[in-house]
């Protein structure tokens, strides 16, 4: 039998092992990650399954079926410093919940279950997010990552190796694909969406994709008290334009965003015109087609305003990662899994990346099943969600994993 207050219960038991009174402390590859994860581990040792870590780092846990096929759960237990007490763990700690479901029938299941935290989704510590699972999916970068270093100048090879996982070896975590047959997670939102619409749960359709960029504006610097107005070649007007206008563009998509998270201005002093402005500029949206288009517009718009404001720009590329849309079958076995948990029924995409989105980006089945943010809030202590409705999204997990089962043996 499925037990979700039981869920809860281990949720609380974690954040009062791993965090303080600034949050959680769970950022990966320290002492804390250490231990929540042996605490995962001293929970599966109740069950009859393997426990593994593999090249990358990731932990899982096998249930061994009557099929070698397998249905993977999971998320990550690693949080960034001060998060909350719920963002990657719900998922870990709903997969094991599901598990248990599955080993306590005494019975081999049809295939075989498995759960699994991914390592370092978070990247908080060294700036590279989604680290195991994105190994998992052949994605790593093990040359540019190796040499990164933390504030205190660690490099994340080093403190890989003291967790015992050598970044050398990162390629053989592909070879953990074989056999998988699907890929579940539970999350929470992490957005304000669902709470505005009044939904416990939300049925995830992909992640959207990232144009992400910096952008520099060059005038000239001149004395602030005998430049005129209208003689300036000010580099920040011009960027405030685009601020504003990334609203319009935006606004043309659903479900679109952008963002600019960081403006720089140089000589940046009170009594100085500003000569040059650095900004970055993030672009999100599911449809490639329309992210194509903010890119184009934002570009276009930029040189408008240069030009209005005598300067001129330039744009550098920072990061960019393409939509990636959920599985069409999973996606409506787990909107009727939802509906049967909580009466309700919506679909939306994902803003933030996701460890699924590298699954899925390796060919391999997948969803993610929203629960409702508090505040929309998250990455800070106060992130919370009503028991309530983490308990209606372990029931919606564990229906849409008895789904997922049969849709897998029907296919053979």
């Amino acid at each position: 039998m499925l037990e979700p207050q039981r869920m809860i219960q281990d949720l609380i038991d974690l954040r009062t092992l791993t965090a303080n009174e600034d949050g959680g402390q769970r950022v990966a590859w320290t002492p804390v990650w250490l231990k929540a994860r042996q605490w995962f581990k001293d929970h599966l040792a109740e069950l009859p399954v393997t426990v593994e870590q593999d090249p990358a780092g990731n932990l899982w846990a096998t249930l061994p079926g009557e099929s070698d096929v397998s249905l993977v759960m999971g998320s990550h237990l690693d949080c960034v410093p001060g998060g909350g007490w719920l963002d990657g763990c719900l998922g870990v700690i709903a997969g094991l919940a599901v598990l248990r479901r599955f080993a306590a029938t005494g019975t081999k299941p049809p295939i075989t279950i498995k759960v699994v935290d991914w390592a370092d989704e978070e990247g908080a510590r060294f700036g590279r997010s989604l680290l195991g699972s994105a190994a998992f999916a052949g994605n790593h970068s093990v040359e540019a990552d190796r040499g990164r270093t933390d504030r205190e100048g660690i490099r994340l090879e080093d403190a890989m190796r003291a967790c015992g996982v050598d970044i050398n070896r990162f390629p053989e975590a592909e070879k953990w694909r074989k056999n998988v047959g699907a890929y579940l997670e539970l999350h929470i939102e992490q957005g304000p969406v669902l709470e505005q619409m009044n939904l416990p749960l939300g049925v995830v359709t992909g992640t959207k994709g990232v144009e992400r960029h910096g952008i520099t504006f060059f005038g000239q610097a001149a004395h602030s008290g005998a430049t005129p107005m209208g003689l300036r070649h000010d580099a920040l007007a011009a960027c405030a334009k685009l601020s504003l206008e990334i609203y319009n563009i935006a606004g043309k998509h659903k479900d679109a965003v952008c963002t600019m998270g960081s403006v720089k201005t140089f000589p940046g002093i009170v009594t100085a015109v500003v000569g040059r402005c650095e900004a970055t500029l993030d672009q999100r949206d599911l449809d490639p087609g329309n992210l194509a288009q903010m890119y184009s517009e934002a570009q276009a718009a930029s040189k408008q305003f240069a030009t209005e404001h005598g300067c001129t720009v330039e744009w550098a590329p920072i990061w960019t990662i393409e939509p990636i849309p959920f599985d069409p079958a999973l996606l409506d076995f787990c909107e009727e899994a939802v509906f049967d948990a909580s009466g309700t029924r919506h679909r939306l995409p994902s803003g933030p990346l996701h460890d699924a989105a590298e699954v899925a980006r390796a060919g391999i089945p997948t969803v993610m099943i929203f629960t409702q943010s508090l505040r929309g809030i998250s990455h800070n202590k106060i992130e919370d969600t009503r028991h309530e409705h983490l308990a209606q999204g372990v029931i919606a997990l564990d229906k849409l994993a008895d789904k997922t089962v049969a849709w897998l043996l029907a296919k053979g």
